[in-house]
């Protein structure tokens, strides 16, 4: 019988692009696919690292001269609502939550599509048609749910909100989520996260992973509003207790070279080098 090693992924850098968080600035992104029969395990691993997935592909933040990007996640042990999230639970009680399978429907990139024309009418998505927003929802090799928040109105439940979501060996990651722009001045997006910490609960996981935090950038400032926030930095996860003395690393010394931070990657089965 023949017995083969399972092949060690492989890491790429994009091209450098004008940052979308930080003006001025270049980004550039370490990845890798994410594929085979290790897909789940390795997206585990990862993610614990720093790394976020878009469909099969695996990313994290790599830039030459800047370590802006922080990846974020709440600790649901550690976790309080403030005043103003209990308030945003409060408007929201009207919505009910149901998780389906990672399938796109016609209803959900209808709503996709207002979302991106109210808030992000000139950004990268901006240009989605139906096939690609089904690309971003279904090419998943891991564990996926589109999460689904209705509204009772008139004998017809409205979809609202939207969240893809990963269940993770310690937690749920919220990939990509939007909901209907009217919504807007009842906070659905910090709702959403809030619920995203009762269904880690639910399932007995400790995290949500929330997706990068850039302290300096107003599209990214609202999770630090929230108790618990860790951010992966230097190699580990640390508490946020004043979000105000995190600051853009900019200096290009703060950031290793690629083959260094390649080298510092644990994957899974293999036992790191210190």
């Amino acid at each position: 019988m023949r017995h083969t090693l399972p092949l060690a992924p492989q890491f790429y850098v994009t091209a450098p692009q004008p940052c979308p968080y930080l003006a001025g600035r270049m980004e550039r992104k370490l990845f890798t696919a994410l594929q085979g029969e290790q897909a789940e395990q390795l997206n585990d691993a990862l993610s614990k690292q720093g790394f976020r997935r878009s469909q099969n592909v695996l990313y994290r933040p790599s830039c030459a001269d800047c370590a802006a990007c922080l990846s974020a996640r709440i600790d649901v042990s550690q976790f309080e609502p403030t005043r103003s999230q209990r308030r945003t639970l409060r408007r929201n009680a009207g919505l009910t939550r149901r998780a389906t399978s990672p399938w796109a429907t016609e209803e959900q990139y209808d709503l996709f599509r207002e979302y991106l024309d109210s808030r992000h009418a000139t950004g990268g998505m901006a240009d989605m048609d139906m096939f690609e927003f089904a690309a971003m929802v279904e090419e998943t090799p891991i564990r996926t749910r589109v999460i689904e928040y209705r509204e009772e109105a008139e004998r017809t439940a409205h979809l609202r909100a939207v969240s893809l979501t990963d269940i993770l060996d310690d937690g749920v990651s919220m990939v990509y989520s939007f909901f209907a722009p009217e919504m807007s001045n009842r906070s659905p997006g910090t709702y959403m996260i809030l619920d995203h910490v009762r269904i880690a609960r639910e399932l007995g996981l400790p995290y949500v992973y929330l997706g990068y935090w850039v302290p300096g950038s107003p599209k990214m400032g609202y999770k630090a509003g929230f108790s618990g926030l860790e951010v992966h930095r230097g190699g580990r996860w640390e508490r946020v207790t004043r979000p105000e003395a995190y600051r853009a690393e900019t200096h290009p010394l703060s950031v290793e070279p690629i083959a260094e931070q390649v080298a510092r990657i644990t994957l899974p089965g293999v036992r790191p080098v210190r």
